[in-house]
């Protein structure tokens, strides 16, 4: 029964998804898993100068306070950077995807990660 009731969910969600959305979902998806090459940059609207560049294996943060936002970035194996950046009426910026991905417009792609379910605990004195 539980799995009915699943599958229903499921289906009802998805069954107002066209092919776009379920891509551009998937897209986002790969870029929050460091897959994707994008290029932010940071615009000034009255000088017309380009302020900032990050280019590499990066994600938007998806929770950021108005008019400010974070970038975090893939350096290595397991090495990351994070960039903290405040908007204002005359700076916007851009995000460019370097590179095309493979991503699938007829299925949800999901992640499990099982290790991010067991918090890493500090013990300080």
């Amino acid at each position: 029964m539980k799995k009915l009731i699943l599958i229903a969910t499921v289906a009802g969600a998805l069954s107002g998804c066209n092919d776009a959305d379920i891509a551009s979902a998937n897209l986002s998806k790969a870029a929050d898993m460091f897959e994707v090459t994008r290029r932010i940059v940071f615009y000034n609207g009255i000088t017309g100068d380009y302020m900032l560049t990050i280019q590499g294996l990066c994600s938007l943060g998806n929770n950021d306070p108005a008019r400010s936002l974070t970038v975090t970035c893939k350096t290595g194996a397991a090495s990351y950077k994070k960039h903290f950046l405040g908007l204002s009426d005359n700076v916007t910026y851009f995000v460019e995807q370097v590179d095309a991905s493979p991503v699938s417009p007829y299925q949800y792609r999901v992640v499990f990660k099982p290790l991010s379910i067991i918090p890493d605990i500090e013990v300080r004195k």
